[in-house]
């Protein structure tokens, strides 16, 4: 029981050294990824639609 105890207060410890982002940096970066996820889906949509195509011209 005291090393739950004691991992629990150094879990507490380690939390309070934590820097958090603020609003700003975390929609900021919300932003990015959410352009980069639309930028590769848009490439991936892309190229399926190119090798189905591809394919269907192979097969005939």
């Amino acid at each position: 029981m005291q090393n739950i105890k004691t991992f629990i207060e150094s879990v507490k410890t380690e939390l309070y050294k934590v820097t958090w982002p603020s609003r700003k940096e975390t929609v900021g970066t919300t932003g990015v990824v959410i352009l980069i996820v639309l930028m590769i889906s848009i490439y991936l949509g892309v190229c399926d639609l190119v090798l189905s195509k591809l394919l269907r011209l192979v097969l005939g």
